[in-house]
């Protein structure tokens, strides 16, 4: 109803302006002599003529779809049509006298075509800004009063926006923009790669560089805000774009992803402030749902370690896939009871166990087990502080090695459909103790799928951002704090993914998993944590060296310079995933395979373990790990 009220008025608007134009251009032709008898004679003609005239315009009209249009957001494409549409009515006027056989001077009809176009043009313009008029806080008067009372002006008071990237997704934003003032933005430039499009401009605004140019041009037109707008670029590009844009000191929003907009259309409230993440430089690892529902729903599922990090996420994605029932485990109570709260929130229908035990207990776990006989367990409990576990070496045997071992044995005495471990590149080559006792629990796992009817896999990546404890929350308080930021050493690089991805990793292997295999993902270039740094200040709003400055520490123990995804006897296969490779299995070290060969041997380590120093406890990861080679060529400690 609302729809054709607009377009009737639109239509009576045209009425009204189609006869005007006609009458201001017979007094225009005749010098407004009304009273001239050849003036009259054509004044008649019209008059005769002027319902057939008028039907043919709005005929036209609508053919062109001037009454269609969303005349809020008219732009030059919208004029142009209106030009278009006039000058069809001139060719459909003139078939009209002509095959009537009456007749209107040429130059009454080529003025009316001018004036159609101002007069019908206009009306549609100024419909649109009486509707910008009318929207709440349009006029920005609380601006103006403030602007008035600072003596400065209103100009001042809008954040002025560079736009990158001057394809359909930098023009809508730029019209969102002019249409929507009321958000306190101007855009002022825009720049885009396109030599093209260089010095041209669009919806007015000047398209004055390409990414290059981006330092230059936001200190000519005193840029406060970047957007980058190019929702289909790879994230390569995007990450090549953020590094110029965080040589200013602007703020950085982005658009989503050209798959999140097909079914929206671009908008200033689907602008998202830039996160780090987006600096990655690959695209996100996407998973089969399909796949991954089909091993999920409908069944028991077990995540330890669910209130950390990585354990939570799991149980954030895996209630997606409606499982029969999902036992959230943790030694930590507060993080699970967080957990438990959110999820129970959003998933109203969902079976949450909250379970509190250490997956070092072996009774303990066999209770678990035996209560809830899982059918899928996903082992993300461990400890991973590399430089606390070079200084509490026998706390990560006891967690990483003896808790993984209990967790392995369990799955297979209750007839665990798939049991996946998660593990880390700290465990290739190892160069300390977490490293090495996840490396431990990989080939316990290995050692264990060679026999059994549980399907066993881990899942080796890098790096999580914004995991607890990880580099990107401590560099966040450190800017909090004022600085400096602290850098291990300056070449230092490391592989970093998001929680999300390293969740959705996790899940797909468990589905794609035979026996025995260790997924890793491509994680693209590794990136030094001294341009992470960089970035995150610049992001902060800061300057680096400057506003926080960056105080190289030195490698704590343990840490490598750098880390790797694979071991070089293992090398890799390829799977159905793009994105996710296999690292083939690799024989066992002769110590390791004492150990297991002999009947009595766990038993006998659980009990040693818990006598041993720390010292004993790395001697012990070097026998049976032999590629474990401390960074330092030494223990943290002399005692051991």
């Amino acid at each position: 109803m609302v729809k054709f009220s607009r377009m009737l008025l639109l239509a009576l608007a045209d009425v009204i302006g189609i006869n005007v134009a006609y009458l201001i251009a017979l007094l225009l032709r005749f010098d407004f002599d009304v009273e001239s008898s050849v003036f009259a004679g054509f004044l008649a003609v019209y008059v005769a003529n002027m319902g057939w005239i008028t039907l043919i315009k709005l005929l036209i009209f609508w053919l062109f779809g001037l009454y269609n249009s969303l005349w809020k957001y008219a732009g030059i494409p919208e004029l142009l049509k209106v030009v278009l549409a006039a000058l069809a009515t001139l060719a459909g006027v003139a078939l009209f006298l002509t095959f009537t056989q009456q007749l209107l001077p040429r130059s009454v009809q080529l003025m009316a075509f001018v004036l159609d176009v101002f007069l019908i043009g206009g009306m549609r313009v100024g419909f649109r800004s009486v509707r910008n008029l009318r929207k709440p806080g349009a006029l920005n008067l609380k601006a103006v009063q403030e602007a008035a009372k600072s003596g400065s002006p209103l100009e001042r008071q809008q954040v002025r926006v560079m736009l990158v990237g001057a394809g359909d997704a930098g023009a809508s934003m730029i019209k969102e923009i002019k249409n929507h003032q009321a958000y306190g933005r101007k855009a002022v430039v825009a720049v885009d790669d396109d030599p093209a499009k260089q010095g041209s401009r669009i919806a007015g605004v000047k398209i004055a560089g390409g990414r290059k140019d981006i330092q230059r041009l936001a200190r000519q037109y005193r840029v406060d805000e970047i957007i980058i707008a190019i929702p289909s670029a790879g994230s390569k590009v995007i990450q090549e774009i953020i590094n110029e844009c965080s040589k200013t000191q602007c703020k950085m929003k982005t658009l989503p992803a050209l798959i999140d907009l097909i079914s929206d259309r671009v908008s200033i409230s689907k602008l998202r402030d830039v996160e780090i993440e987006d600096l990655l430089g690959r695209d996100p690892v996407q998973v089969d749902l399909k796949e991954i529902s089909g091993y999920l729903e409908g069944r028991i599922v077990m995540v330890t370690g669910g209130g950390g990090s990585i354990g939570s996420e799991l149980c954030r994605q895996i209630a997606r896939f409606r499982p029969r029932k999902l036992i959230a485990l943790d030694i930590y109570e507060n993080s699970v009871f967080e957990l438990t709260q959110e999820l129970r929130s959003a998933w109203p229908a969902l079976e949450l166990e909250a379970v509190i035990a250490s997956v070092r207990d072996r009774q303990r776990m066999e209770e678990i087990f035996r209560r809830y006989t899982p059918h899928v367990v996903f082992h993300a409990a461990a400890h991973k502080h590399v430089p606390l576990m070079e200084f509490n070496s026998r706390e990560a045997v006891l967690n990483n090695v003896l808790g993984t071992e209990n967790l392995l044995e369990l799955a297979e005495d209750h007839a665990v459909d798939r049991f996946v471990l998660i593990s880390t590149d700290k465990a290739v080559n190892p160069t300390n103790v977490m490293g090495a006792s996840k490396r431990m629990a990989e080939m316990l796992m290995q050692n264990k799928s060679r026999n059994s009817r549980t399907s066993y896999s881990a899942v080796r990546f890098g790096n999580v951002l914004g995991s607890n404890g990880s580099v990107l929350p401590i560099f966040r308080k450190q800017i909090e704090n004022g600085g400096p930021v602290t850098v291990t050493h300056p070449e230092v690089t490391r592989y970093f993914m998001t929680i999300p991805e390293a969740s959705q990793l996790v899940i797909q292997a468990g589905a794609m998993a035979n026996g025995g295999e260790i997924f890793i993902l491509d994680m693209g270039e590794p990136m030094k944590i001294m341009d992470l740094a960089e970035n995150i200040i610049r992001m902060s709003g800061f300057t680096p060296y400057v506003d926080i400055d960056i105080v190289v520490t030195g490698l704590r123990p343990g840490e490598k310079l750098y880390e790797e995804l694979l071991l070089d006897e293992e090398g890799i296969l390829k799977t159905g995933h793009d994105k996710i490779y296999i690292g083939k299995p690799t024989p066992l070290p002769e110590a390791l395979k004492r150990l297991l060969d002999d009947p009595e041997g766990m038993e006998r380590l659980r009990e040693d373990v818990c006598k041993m120093t720390d010292g004993e406890a790395r001697a012990w990861l070097h026998r049976m790990v032999p590629n474990y080679k401390e960074a330092s060529g030494k223990s943290p400690d002399k005692e051991g």
